[in-house]
């Protein structure tokens, strides 16, 4: 057995099991070993020891028998499993890093600090969930705006609004979606598309565009986007790079819309666990798994060193 060892959660579908099993025979070049499938939602803990192996049966000592742990399964994550995760964070890397991950998961959290370090992103406002007086003074100021959740991610359960609703439809509305705190951010007058930048270990992996369906405006996947090949500008490589780094994340897909209104580009929003090119995808053209794969591993390889 290899003297260092990699554990791995991450997902299997849309080509997932692929992209696990080329990480695994890369690390093995380089006599590294690896254990998938760490699904740290099945684990206990007992006197210090993280206790879970990949069929959800309890071992004792998985902090002890990995040396980094490669998370990367958004759509099974709990909070437990993060809760985990925290813990593993004190005592060995991981990629992405917990502190990074945590904050990315936030959307309000990544705009207070992007704006704060002089990166453009929507113009935005947080309020407490009873707090309709700001919420209808937001309504005046803005003629359309986005309520997003402030976690969550593929576009799930975020309302455009129109000023002209009424207030009472729009605490309905919030009523409906449970948000606990009130982030709204500006729509921006943008052409429905968008760049996403895919950025690891601080280099530029790749660039790919996405387009909303036809009378929609969100260009997520999920909710009926599609993909398609285009170029980045040096500027838009720049801004990608420069959030990665204030983030703090290892592995982030970074999503830049151009504002029509402010005539520059904006950081929608950072992501932590920015899909690989599904095997349809890379039929279009969207070829760059393996330079991913390489950036990651060559991490893996330097933090266990």
């Amino acid at each position: 057995m290899s003297n260092r060892q990699i554990g791995i959660w991450l997902y299997q579908n849309n080509g997932g099991d692929i992209i696990q099993n080329k990480i695994v025979k890369k690390l093995k070049e380089r006599e590294i070993g690896a254990t998938t499938g760490i699904d740290l939602g099945k684990a206990i803990v007992s006197n210090g020891n993280i206790c879970c192996d990949t069929r959800g049966n309890c071992i004792s000592n998985l902090n002890q028998q990995i040396d980094l742990l490669f998370s990367y399964n958004a759509s099974e994550s709990s909070p437990y499993q993060n809760y985990l995760y925290q813990a593993l964070s004190k005592v060995m890397p991981l990629i992405n890093n917990y502190e990074a991950f945590t904050l990315t998961e936030d959307k309000f959290q990544t705009s207070f600090l992007l704006k704060n370090s002089g990166i453009q992103t929507a113009d935005y406002e947080l309020c407490y969930k009873d707090d309709l007086k700001h919420i209808a003074s937001t309504i005046e100021k803005w003629p359309q705006m986005v309520c997003k959740p402030t976690n969550g991610y593929g576009g799930a359960g975020l309302t455009r609004i129109d000023s002209k609703a009424s207030l009472e439809m729009i605490n309905l509305v919030l009523k409906q979606i449970n948000l606990k705190n009130i982030y709204i951010e500006k729509y921006i007058d943008y052409d429905n598309t968008d760049y996403r930048v895919d950025i690891v270990d601080g280099k530029f992996v790749s660039c790919y565009g996405r387009r909303a369906k036809e009378g929609g405006w969100k260009t997520n996947i999920g909710c009926g986007g599609s993909i398609f090949l285009r170029e980045p500008t040096d500027e838009i490589v720049q801004l990608a790079l420069d959030a990665t780094k204030i983030t703090g994340l290892e592995i982030a897909g970074v999503d830049i819309i151009y504002d029509r209104e402010k005539e520059c580009y904006i950081v929608l929003e950072v992501n932590g666990v920015p899909a690989f090119a599904t095997p349809e995808q890379e039929k279009l053209g969207l070829n760059f798994n393996d330079k991913k794969i390489d950036l990651i591993v060559n991490m893996m390889d330097r933090l266990t060193a």
